[in-house]
């Protein structure tokens, strides 16, 4: 899981009335505070489906990471490092199969199946890693080794895979998966609408009275707010960011977000943010994002189906597509360089239609 120790520093604004009562907790999990707003329900109903909700984050938490003993993650990864298959429960299997199709559309971007070499950097613990860097000749003769979701066989329950580097850590887009299910399991209590907040990554389900959900995005250069937009019911707003997950060592700060064709720490985009309403498509591709950076990030956000998205790099530029800039208000005194991108909604539709009709083809 990303561990990020943040504060819940964007506006959640919402138009209550007596008869639209508003119900808000906060829990802690996944190394971070996950805040709960429930409209329109009485306070023991919000508490019973947030109390379910929960249950099922701290299974997430067990199951899905992959350092802490006794979780099933941990003992994939030990069989698989053996050579070994191992069969998975209905828990962690979507993960895998999403990790697959993720991964492919990203290009290798976002890739779950670096987990040996985030363990090599210190950032499987929840603590900032400290002590001497790795060796830098073993991490470029392990990312070499290119273990990759595309190594990974999934047979009925049974995983298994032909590269014994490959190690699973799902902290690119497991919180966008648990935001996803968390919302479901609302829905399927009753619960009409809310927003489920993880440390600035969230997930909406249906208004907030007679608004729009009005949230910020986190400026990456301070603890203020770069940006606000309105969310509609149904949309997620996800931003990755290698301000606050570090390590430094001789006056240079290495980021937890590791490029997987070098093994390296990221240093060139410091804030990817997407919209999308599929929470663990735009958590990873807010990772892709980043790691692609203000050259390639475009294509990469075509790739994936992102049509609203805004990157920082480390100088403070801020590249966005036009999309993303229409919707969003700058929060910031501060004088800001904006890169527009062309349009990303005019390729996606036409990359839509091109796999619509090789699917009628297939048929």
């Amino acid at each position: 899981m990303k561990k990020y120790m943040v504060l819940l520093m964007f506006a959640v604004l919402s138009a209550c009335t007596q008869a639209e009562p508003e119900y808000r907790e906060t829990r802690y999990i996944f190394g971070t505070l996950v805040e709960f707003i429930i409209r329109g329900e009485d306070e023991a109903k919000a508490k019973r489906a947030i109390a379910a909700v929960d249950r099922d984050f701290q299974r997430m938490h067990k199951d899905w990471h992959a350092w802490k003993p006794g979780g099933e993650l941990v003992a994939l990864n030990k069989a698989l490092a053996h050579g070994e298959g191992m069969r998975v429960s209905p828990f962690v299997l979507p993960l895998l199969k999403q990790g697959k199709v993720l991964e492919a559309k990203s290009g290798g971007l976002f890739n779950p199946a670096i987990g040996a070499l985030i363990g090599a950097w210190g950032f499987h613990s929840d603590e900032l890693p400290t002590g001497a860097l790795p060796n830098f000749d073993d991490v470029h003769a392990l990312a070499a080794r290119h273990p990759s979701m595309a190594d990974v066989s999934i047979s009925g329950d049974m995983v298994t895979s032909r590269n014994s580097t490959v190690q699973f850590d799902f902290g690119g887009f497991a919180k966008g998966v648990a935001l996803d299910m968390a919302v479901e399991k609302l829905k399927s209590l009753g619960i009409t609408h809310a927003i489920v907040n993880a440390g600035g990554d969230l997930n909406t389900l249906g208004s907030a009275g007679e608004r729009l959900w009005n949230v910020g995005i986190r400026d990456p250069r301070d603890w203020g707010v770069i940006a606000s937009v309105q969310l509609q019911g149904g949309e997620n707003l996800y931003t990755s960011g290698n301000y606050e997950r570090f390590r430094e060592a001789d006056g240079i700060r290495y980021a937890h977000i590791i490029d997987p064709r070098t093994g390296m720490p990221v240093d060139h985009t410091v804030s990817a943010s997407v919209i999308h309403e599929n929470g663990a498509l735009a958590d990873a591709a807010a990772t892709a994002l980043i790691v692609a950076g203000p050259k390639n990030w475009v294509e990469v956000a075509e790739a994936m189906g992102v049509q609203y998205a805004m990157l920082v790099d480390k100088q403070g530029t801020v590249y966005a597509s036009p999309e993303m800039l229409a919707r969003v208000k700058f929060e910031t005194d501060k004088k800001l360089t904006i890169v527009q991108s062309r349009p990303l909604s005019d390729k996606i539709i036409e990359l839509s239609h091109s796999r619509q009709n090789k699917m009628t083809s297939m048929h």
